[in-house]
């Protein structure tokens, strides 16, 4: 089946969709979508060639559908690819910039370094908040 046909199909009606409001924009909570836009470019479900990366234990996670894999293969068609979270940002940017530069989705390269920073950022420990100062004229009766 083309891409454009399956799209036709899950266009309006699919379990992923997420719509908030009623005139705002409609959300998806595919596997697949990047950026979570109910559109065709960045769809899990309508296109043969995918991005998807989540975060994990081990670090992030990066999984692309074969494009010249048959429906009827015994092992799954997709391919997988784990960067630790000790490898750093820069190369966890490198590796996705690279699987989407080398000819497979180019078109979605923005969209996964994006999704990459965002999860790079979630994973980073929070410091820890200096103590408030007390000012005015709490200041002045704490002097001595």
């Amino acid at each position: 089946m083309s891409n454009d046909l399956e799209w036709i199909l899950v266009r309006k009606y699919n379990s992923f969709l997420v719509k908030k409001v009623p005139e705002g924009p409609i959300f998806s909570k595919e596997p697949g979508n990047l950026l979570n836009l109910h559109s065709h470019k960045y769809s899990g479900l309508a296109n043969s060639k995918t991005i998807d990366i989540q975060s994990s234990e081990s670090g992030l996670q990066i999984t692309t559908r074969k494009s010249k894999a048959s429906p009827h293969a015994v092992r799954p068609a997709r391919s997988t690819a784990t960067v630790r979270n000790r490898s750093g940002g820069r190369r966890s940017l490198g590796v996705v910039a690279s699987v989407a530069k080398r000819g497979y989705r180019p078109d979605l390269r923005a969209a996964a370094l994006g999704r990459t920073s965002a999860l790079l950022a979630t994973q980073k420990e929070k410091k820890a908040s200096p103590p408030k100062k007390v000012r005015g004229k709490k200041a002045a009766a704490s002097v001595p």
